[in-house]
Formats: structure tokens, C-alpha cells, sequence
């Protein structure tokens, strides 16, 4: 039987890609996201591998009720991604928009929360199963006006390492998977729509793309199920690290 796959935040990006990816390979998908149209394109698309679920992972009641409303050829949860994410500005903390922060937090934190709560007792109860987490290298390294973004990032790693920890015994596996510089809608997010803006940042760079990223979820999947990858940080080549800064005194 074709393994199941729940990935949300199928309507741009890398989770886009992973339910192309998976699809590909003969995996049945669930595939969540807020934009009815988008679903419909990729359902479309994917035809009878997707099984398209209208949702805003910020909304606990609607989470826990799709899950326990699906259909019960797609009850049985192998792989959970938990993708759905999202960056809001660029300002200093100081400057920053409270309500920015508040919906990175809803988004990133509890969003992944809710759907983890609701997947993980079915796996734990068949001793079986995977969660990959999307993180950020953001949540590794600071950035000016990385702030709460950074943080949200930060709580992922460190609950998928948690996570891990109390699951042991039970053969599931947690992967936190933490992408620099990307090109997908990400920075057109982040801009809030000002697309010269968001396209500005990748100018003179060959970044990361969204298959990039959908294909090492993908081949971490497929190792056998004695070997999990607790941690992975990937950048573009192009990407590295600016070193300490040091302000000099007048």
C-alpha cells in the first residue's frame, strides 16, 4: 500500500514541491494550505495522489477536526510535514509590528503544535511513523531583523530535539530541516507584497530553490528506518557566515 504523507503549506513553496516529489514517487498525499485556488491548481495537477484539506494551521478547532475527519483511506499517517511558516518583516525589534510577531508565533510555533499534537498519537500508537519539521538556519544564527522570525525557528529546533527524546521506544523518527537562503514566495511574504522588494534580496546570488529542499526531505525519508537524521542545515554555496561584529568606541 502507498505510504501516506500530510504536508502543510502545499500552495507555494517547498511544500509544493515535496507533494510533487512524494506524489512522484507513488506516495498518496495530504496536502493542506489557507488558499482555496491554489489547492484546486495542485489537485489538478496531482489528481488522484492529492487529498486537498482547506486550512489555517493557526486555528486549533478546524486543526483537530481535519484530522479526525479525514477519510479513512487517508486516517493512517506515515510521514507529517510540518511546513506551513512564514517570515513577516524586516524591522528592527524596536520598529517591528507587534501583530507581525504575534502571527509568527500563531503560524510557526503553535500552528506546528496543533497539527504534531494531532498526528503523533496514531503514529505512537502503530510504533511507527516520521515527522520532519521545517526550520530555518535563522534559528541558529541572529541576523538584523531576524528577531522573533529567528526565535520561532529556534523553538522548532529545539522541540524537534525534545520531541525526539520523549518518543524514544517508539521508532518514530523527527528530522528538524533548517533551509538558508531560498527562493520561493518566502520574501514576497516577508515584503508584504512588494515584489521588487522581495526579488532585490536574491539579486547576484544563485539561492536555494524549492526542489532543493523538497528532494532532501524526500531522500531522508527514504533511508531505512533505523537511521534518522536528527539535524540538518543546508544553505546555497553562495551563503555563508559574516563573523562577530565589534563596535568601535568614539
Amino acid at each position: 500500500m502507498s505510504k501516506i504523507v500530510l504536508i502543510t503549506g502545499v500552495t507555494s513553496g517547498f511544500g509544493k514541491e515535496m507533494a510533487r516529489v512524494f506524489a512522484n514517487d507513488g506516495y498518496k498525499i495530504i496536502g493542506t494550505g489557507r488558499r482555496e485556488d491554489k489547492l484546486t491548481q495542485l489537485k489538478e495537477e496531482l489528481k488522484d495522489s492529492l487529498h486537498v484539506v482547506k486550512l489555517d494551521v493557526r486555528d486549533k478547532k478546524a486543526v483537530f477536526e481535519a484530522i479526525k475527519n479525514l477519510p479513512d483511506s487517508y486516517k493512517t499517517i506515515d510521514i507529517l510535514i510540518n511546513n506551513a511558516g512564514l517570515a513577516l518583516g524586516l524591522e528592527g525589534a524596536n520598529n517591528a509590528d507587534l501583530e507581525d510577531w504575534e502571527i509568527m508565533i500563531d503560524t510557526n510555533i503553535k500552528g506546528l503544535l496543533y497539527v504534531t499534537k494531532a498526528v503523533l498519537p496514531n503514529m505512537v500508537k502503530r510504533k511507527s511513523g516520521h515527522v520532519f519539521n521545517i526550520g530555518s538556519i535563522a534559528g541558529n544564527w541572529p541576523y538584523e531583523g531576524g528577531n522573533v522570525y529567528g526565535a520561532t525557528k529556534s523553538f522548532v529546533k529545539q522541540f524537534s530535539l525534545n520531541l525526539r527524546t520523549d518518543l524514544k521506544g517508539t521508532n518514530i523518527r523527527v528530522s528538524n530541516i533548517e533551509p538558508g537562503m531560498a527562493k520561493t514566495e518566502f520574501s514576497n511574504v516577508r515584503s508584504k507584497g512588494d515584489e521588487k522588494k522581495a526579488q532585490k534580496v536574491y539579486e547576484g546570488y544563485q539561492p536555494l530553490l524549492a526542489e532543493d529542499i523538497a528532494n532532501i526531505v524526500w531522500t531522508i525519508a527514504k533511508f531505512p528506518a533505523h537511521v534518522n537524521v536528527n539535524n540538518i542545515e543546508v544553505m546555497p554555496t553562495c551563503q555563508s557566515f559574516g563573523g562577530l561584529v565589534v563596535e568601535k568606541s568614539n
